[in-house]
């Protein structure tokens, strides 16, 4: 896969970054960007770029700050990971995108189809963890313990990606999960800016996505479909034919 890695200084972080676009002239179609999850870098995306990039799309696959080659940032707070890859996504140039994103790489996305409604073409958010919509919730995901698949993934992952295990800036767990308790109106009020088609990922039983909220939210964005899954949290890695016979279409 010829994805050539670069970087972007935005703020004090620098965000680094592969797209196959540089040095070809042959990706006219819109870009797709792979946003990865909490803890790991756009390795995970892997598999599925290289179907796109077969499919002449052009692919952007980010590190958010705190992961993989993105240096370690002081503030860790869920709107700069998305304002972080909106300013990528401009600096690049680009006036149109389709955008997917793995847990709080989906909210990331999310955040961009809310703040530039414009730009984005398509929306997929992966089994993103839904934030509080007031401080009487009961935040049940943190206290979810980890399936037997998430378990061996986590321990294989060491083994096959160990720069990402390493990279990941652990300092950021308590401000994330500080977060995901902390009730977010404002996320909540401003899914109705979101003009794109969107299509949200949910997995079954091990998944980390609230149905009641998950209602709540496709009911406010305007043009949204929800697909289940049996699987846990990464569909795309355990389900990958599954995902792609659903997203792959819906990027077409």
């Amino acid at each position: 896969m010829n994805l050539s890695v670069t970087s972007m200084a935005i703020g004090d972080v620098r965000i680094a970054y592969r797209d196959c676009a540089i040095g070809r002239s042959d990706t006219a179609d819109v870009p797709v960007v792979l946003v990865h999850g909490m803890g790991g870098d756009g390795h995970t995306w892997d598999r599925f770029a290289r179907i796109l990039l077969a499919r002449g799309r052009r692919v952007i696959i980010p590190d958010l700050r705190g992961h993989g080659r993105s240096s370690h940032a002081d503030s860790y707070l869920f709107g700069e990971f998305g304002a972080d890859l909106l300013k990528l996504i401009e600096r690049c140039g680009l006036v149109s995108v389709d955008l997917v994103g793995h847990s709080l790489g989906g909210y990331a996305v999310s955040r961009v189809a809310q703040e530039r409604p414009d730009l984005v073409r398509r929306l997929v958010m992966e089994e993103c963890p839904l934030p509080a919509r007031s401080g009487d919730e009961q935040m049940s995901l943190t206290r979810r313990f980890p399936s037997v698949p998430e378990l061996w993934h986590a321990a294989s992952s060491l083994i096959r990606h160990p720069r990402a295990v390493f990279a990941f800036d652990r300092t950021m767990t308590a401000t994330a999960l500080e977060q995901f308790r902390k009730p977010d109106p404002q996320w909540w009020e401003r899914l109705s800016d979101i003009t794109a088609p969107t299509l949200v990922l949910r997995g079954g039983p091990g998944g980390m996505v609230d149905p009641e909220k998950l209602a709540i939210m496709q009911a406010a964005v305007p043009d949204c479909t929800v697909c289940a899954f049996t699987c846990g949290h990464s569909i795309h890695r355990d389900r990958h034919r599954e995902f792609e016979a659903v997203v792959l279409p819906f990027l077409s």
